[in-house]
C-alpha cells in the first residue's frame, strides 16, 4: 500500500523544493520526517534519489512545510528543512532564500492570502529563523502571474519580479548578526592549522575567508568540486567554525548532524572570470567575488540567505569581507557580487549604532513558477514508528 500527501513542486529562485501543507503530513515530527525522506528517495548511498521526488543536488532536495500563521501581523508559516540526499537526515536549522520567494506564490495560489492585482503582499513567518518575510507578488487572474521579463543569473528565461523584503535578518540562528561579538576571528584546525574568518549571522549564519587563504585564485569553479583536498578543508573549517558558535558540540558532530548551517563561502577582490555559462564576468560588473558551499559542494549560483549574509558583511567594518571591496563601492546602496552563474544584486540596510551593527533589511528580486502539481506516493511503513 502506499499514501497519497498532497504536494506541489516548485522552483524559487535557482532552488526547487517540494511543498507541503503541514495538515498533509503526519504532525509527530520524527515520522514526519522519515515521510519526507521517502518522498524525496532520501537517503540514497549512490546520491542519485533515484526512489523519489529529490534532485540528487542540495539546491534541489529541498522541502517547505506551509501552514496559516499564527502569529499577528503575518499571513503565512513557512517551514524549512535541507534534504540530504545519502543521509536519513533533514536540517530545519536555517533557512533558504531563494525557496522563500515561491512561499508568496504557493500561498496565493492555494487561498492562503488574497489576491490583489497587481500586487500581492505575503508576509511570512519563517519559522526556522523567526523572520518576517515580504514578499510582493505580481498577480493576474486572481494567481501568481509567472511571466515577465525579470531575469536571475542561475534561471534560464525570465519571469515576474517578486521582491522580497528580509527584516531585520541579523542573528537568524544565533541571536546575534556577530555571533563571537567579533568582526574576525581566528579558528584553529587540527588538520590544517589556523585561519582568519568573519562569521556573521544575517539570514543565515556564513562563515566567510579569503580565498587567498585557502592558496585559490577566487574565481574557481570547477577546481572546486574536482578537488577533494579543497572540499575537506572547507568542511572541516566550517565545521571548526559552528562549535565556536554553539551550533555542535565538536566538529564531527557538525559534519553529521549540522551540514547546511553554518554556510561557508570564500571571497576576493573583484576580477574578470568565465561564469558556468561561458559568459566573460568582467571586474566592471561587480562588487566582488564570492563562492559559497552547499551541503558539502560549490553552490553554481549562490543561496539568497548567503548573499543576503555576505553584503551584510561587506558593510561591516573589519571583517574579511568588507577588506576586499572597494571602499567608493560600499557607498552604494546595492552590492552585486559575482558568483559561478553570473552576479547577484542585493540591497543592504545596516544602521551603526554605538559600537554595534544593525541589519535593519535587505531587498532582492527573484523569480519562482509552479513546476507541478498532485500527490507523492509514499509507502504506508514509513508512517509507523520505527
Amino acid at each position: 500500500m502506499q499514501v497519497r500527501i498532497t504536494a506541489v513542486y516548485m522552483r524559487g529562485g535557482s532552488s526547487k523544493a517540494v511543498f507541503f501543507m503541514e495538515k498533509d503530513l503526519p504532525s509527530e515530527p520524527e515520522i514526519r520526517d522519515r515521510v519526507i525522506l521517502a518522498a524525496f528517495g532520501s537517503p540514497d548511498p549512490n546520491a542519485r534519489q533515484i526512489d523519489g521526488m529529490g534532485g540528487a543536488v542540495s539546491t534541489t532536495s529541498k522541502v517547505a512545510i506551509i501552514s496559516p500563521s499564527k502569529v499577528p501581523g503575518t499571513d503565512v508559516n513557512y517551514n524549512f528543512g535541507q534534504v540530504s540526499v545519502t543521509a536519513p537526515l533533514i536540517d530545519y536549522k536555517g533557512n533558504c532564500g531563494n525557496i522563500s520567494s515561491a512561499v508568496g506564490p504557493f500561498a496565493i495560489d492555494e487561498g492562503l492570502v488574497s489576491a490583489q492585482e497587481p500586487l500581492t503582499t505575503v508576509r511570512i513567518w519563517q519559522e526556522n529563523t523567526k523572520k518576517v518575510i515580504i514578499a510582493e507578488v505580481p498577480v493576474k487572474d486572481e494567481k501568481h502571474q509567472v511571466e515577465g521579463d525579470y531575469s536571475i543569473n542561475g534561471v534560464p528565461g525570465s519571469g515576474a519580479k517578486i521582491t522580497l523584503k528580509f527584516l531585520d535578518p541579523g542573528g537568524s540562528v544565533t541571536g546575534k548578526l556577530l555571533p563571537t561579538g567579533n568582526v574576525r576571528d581566528t579558528v584553529e584546525t587540527r588538520e590544517y592549522g589556523t585561519f582568519t574568518v568573519s562569521i556573521v549571522d544575517a539570514a543565515n549564519p556564513v562563515v566567510f575567508l579569503k580565498a587567498s587563504e585557502l592558496g585559490l585564485d577566487g574565481t574557481e569553479i570547477d577546481e572546486i568540486d574536482s578537488n577533494p583536498e579543497i572540499l575537506r578543508k572547507l568542511q572541516v573549517i566550517r565545521s571548526y567554525a559552528a562549535v565556536i558558535i554553539g551550533l555542535a558540540e565538536t566538529p564531527k558532530e557538525a559534519t553529521e548532524y549540522s551540514p547546511a548551517v553554518p554556510k561557508i563561502a570564500f571571497v576576493c577582490e573583484a576580477k574578470k572570470y568565465k561564469a558556468v555559462t561561458g559568459r566573460l564576468i568582467t571586474a566592471a560588473d561587480f562588487d566582488l567575488v564570492a563562492r559559497i558551499m552547499s551541503m558539502g559542494k560549490l553552490h553554481r549560483a549562490f543561496a539568497l540567505t548567503g548573499a543576503i549574509c555576505t553584503v551584510g558583511a561587506a558593510k561591516i567594518e573589519g571583517t574579511v569581507v568588507n577588506q576586499v571591496m572597494n571602499e567608493a563601492v560600499l557607498s552604494r546602496e546595492e552590492i552585486r557580487i559575482g558568483h559561478p552563474s553570473g552576479i547577484i544584486s542585493i540591497k543592504p540596510v545596516i544602521e551603526k549604532r554605538g559600537e554595534d551593527f544593525h541589519y535593519v533589511e535587505a531587498i532582492a528580486g527573484r523569480t519562482a513558477r509552479r513546476l507541478m502539481e498532485g500527490f507523492v506516493l509514499v509507502p504506508e511503513k514509513f508512517f509507523s514508528k520505527l
